[in-house]
């Protein structure tokens, strides 16, 4: 339940946030994008106050209030989130993965089945719906788009999770004759997350299956 209503609130946000750049547009105030700047329109507002309506001003300070109220909420649960998490033996092993945090780890044990009802790692993964259709013609395989049929919080979450493992990879530079160096040459990044969180269900398998925190430090370069 809390992660589902944290996950409610965080669409709400940017539902609000997005709702009140548009009603400032209209109003010729070009807001910046982004969370982070919610500083900055409050700002944006109280400056241009005068160029406008002071209900048009009233309205957008409840926007940014409503704002700010989801924020403290959601990190309110998030803190629930990484207590629990650290209280719990299979969560604080996940953690031991580059790019999985509390959340991704809380919401594996919310809504996956004991990993071990898995026969294989490639089975968790058609799960999650991370794994490419398989076509089959005249005795050859081709692969297709993954499925995207599968288990849809923990799927998004362990993308998320596979873009951080890049931008930090990216940041950092990613060693030549990598894994990652070798997709990323060749594929767009949304590509690459999807194949790397692959590689990241399978390797929960592995750990959760063998009881075992994770060993390699370089995920991506496996």
């Amino acid at each position: 339940m809390v992660f589902r209503t944290r996950d409610l609130f965080v669409r709400q946000r940017t539902q609000t946030v997005n709702a009140l750049r548009a009603h400032l547009a209209e109003h010729g105030l070009i807001a910046p994008q982004g969370l982070s700047n919610l500083g900055g329109i409050q700002r944006l507002v109280e400056e241009r106050a005068g160029e406008f309506d002071s209900l048009i001003g009233e309205t957008a300070r409840i926007y940014i209030e409503q704002i700010s109220d989801l924020t403290d909420r959601i990190a309110k649960m998030e803190t629930t989130l990484k207590q629990e998490a650290a209280r719990s033996g299979a969560s604080s092993r996940m953690m031991t993965m580059p790019g999985l945090g509390p959340i991704t780890a809380m919401a594996i044990e919310a809504f996956a089945p004991t990993l071990s009802a898995f026969k294989r790692s490639r089975d968790f993964a058609a799960w999650l719906g991370l794994v490419p259709r398989q076509h089959s013609t005249g005795g050859k395989q081709v692969l297709g788009r993954t499925s995207k049929m599968g288990q849809r919080d923990i799927r998004r979450l362990l993308i998320i999770g596979a873009m951080s493992v890049i931008r930090w990879a990216t940041r950092k530079g990613t060693i030549p004759g990598t894994w990652l160096h070798a997709m990323l040459l060749r594929k767009p990044r949304k590509v690459v997350a999807i194949a790397l969180a692959n590689k990241m269900a399978r390797a929960l398998w592995a750990m959760e299956t063998r009881n075992e925190d994770y060993q390699n430090p370089r995920l991506a370069e496996a």
